[in-house]
């Protein structure tokens, strides 16, 4: 294949989120979380696994940087737990601390600390008087956010208010794989409005706090395919992919939300007061995707006998069992180009696989490393098409908690022991530390 050669100042990242790789979450204050409460409810995650200890990055933080600076690391992309910094209400400063240690370290490390507020776990409390589906839940976070910033804004100058809301708002509310764990409760496109609503009072919270912040937002977005040619199958693919996709972005850049799904949705849009999607639709520095696949939608109400020739379906899919689609990643730049958008992240891509111990310790992961080459190499053909793409982070640093999945599942470039914790650098970490140290692909 030819080399590819990105841009001089291309960012090379990794990312992580707190409930997936901290553990410690009884330490310091830290109040119980949604995702806490979740965990331990049995039948919610496979082999009853919890975020505790995760990878005790809470206590190992400082090792942890050591190998982001072995692997040539531009920049890290975490997030911070909102149970961990607010109890009670109150700000809780020991909580804080941990963060302040680490962006001090990143940045004597020569790594650029991007910050995302919000990564699914939000105080029990906070659910308890209603979560994401009480407009109240939008201005606490707000307050929590002017908490963080006026701790670490001094030094942080990248932050992210929310990490897929798509999946809070469906995962969350409409399919139940997600905490709250709540299926078909009717709700989930309130609470993706309270989610884009506490978004724009977060980004005005931070910038009332300190000028000069790049502020963004992290969104997962996909290409949804129709399982067939059939109309039925195409119609449900392009709602799905319309909730997805152009539900959070139209209101983000001032359009509201788009009418034709409103309606077919048959969304009532009660929750939506004035003045909403102006606070949402403030300007972005940044907009970040998180891409993983194409998906495959089929209206259940076909009989598969009566489906013309199917559409796609790839051969090669991960241990997610998500297709293996790289040409999708091009297709949602191109879309986040077409809003307008100046600068762009890939804040998220990678895949779980199971990876190959050798008997000498070596991690074997080809499959990973060809995943994000392929991947790279859609990112790169899509900058020489202009799109102003300025940085990629893999998802993720460490083997960690997979939500739902637990243990079971692993997307990280280190693999991470979790009997003993021991840290080991795949066969991918080295390949990406390659990557890094060229600035390109050979």
């Amino acid at each position: 294949m030819k080399a590819r050669v990105f841009p001089s100042g291309f960012l090379w990242g990794a990312a992580t989120s707190s409930y997936q790789i901290e553990g410690a979450t009884k330490a310091d204050g830290r109040s119980e979380s949604v995702w806490d409460r979740f965990a331990a409810t049995p039948g919610n995650v496979v082999n009853g696994a919890t975020g505790d200890p995760a990878c005790d990055h809470y206590h190992r933080w400082q090792e942890d940087i050591g190998l982001m600076r072995e692997l040539g690391l531009g920049a890290y992309r975490f997030s911070v737990a909102w149970p961990r910094v607010m109890s009670g209400g109150q700000v809780n400063e020991v909580g804080l601390d941990f963060y302040d240690r680490l962006v001090d370290g990143l940045l004597e490390a020569g790594i650029e600390p991007f910050v995302t507020l919000y990564h699914w776990d939000h105080p029990q409390s906070v659910e308890e008087s209603g979560g994401w589906r009480n407009r109240d839940t939008a201005y606490a976070f707000a307050e929590y956010a002017a908490a963080v910033v006026d701790r670490l804004g001094d030094r942080v100058t990248h932050w992210l208010t929310h990490n897929e809301p798509w999946v809070v708002a469906h995962l969350g509310h409409r399919t139940g794989q997600h905490a709250p764990g709540l299926i078909d409760s009717g709700e989930e496109l309130d609470v993706a409005h309270h989610l884009l609503l506490s978004h724009g009072l977060a980004v005005e919270a931070l910038r009332a706090a300190r000028r000069g912040l790049k502020i963004g937002i992290a969104l997962n977005l996909e290409p949804r395919s129709p399982r067939s040619a059939h109309p039925l199958d195409v119609a449900a693919a392009r709602l799905e992919e319309s909730l997805m996709n152009e539900w959070f972005l139209d209101p983000l850049v001032g359009k509201g939300y788009p009418s034709d799904t409103v309606e077919q949705a048959a969304w009532r849009a009660s929750v939506v007061l004035d003045g909403d999607l102006k606070m949402i639709s403030q300007p972005l520095d940044f907009v970040g995707l998180n891409y993983y696949r194409v998906e495959i939608v089929a209206d259940p109400s076909v009989p598969e006998a009566d489906r013309p020739q199917s559409a796609l379906h790839p051969e090669e899919v991960t241990a997610m069992g998500w297709p293996v689609t790289p040409h999708g990643m091009g297709e949602m730049l191109a879309l986040l180009a077409g809003y307008g958008f100046e600068s762009i992240y890939v804040t998220e891509n990678g895949a779980a696989y199971t990876d190959q111990v050798e008997s000498d310790g070596t991690i074997r992961d080809l499959d990973r490393q060809r995943y994000l080459d392929q991947h790279l190499r859609a990112a790169s053909e899509a900058i020489a098409a202009g799109i102003p793409l300025h940085g990629y982070f893999v998802w993720s640093l460490f083997d960690n908690f997979e939500w739902s999945f637990g243990y079971s599942r692993r997307f990280g470039l280190i693999h991470v022991d979790f009997e003993t914790q021991k840290r080991t650098l795949k066969q991918s970490a080295r390949w990406y530390q390659q990557v890094i140290a060229g600035n390109g692909l050979e």
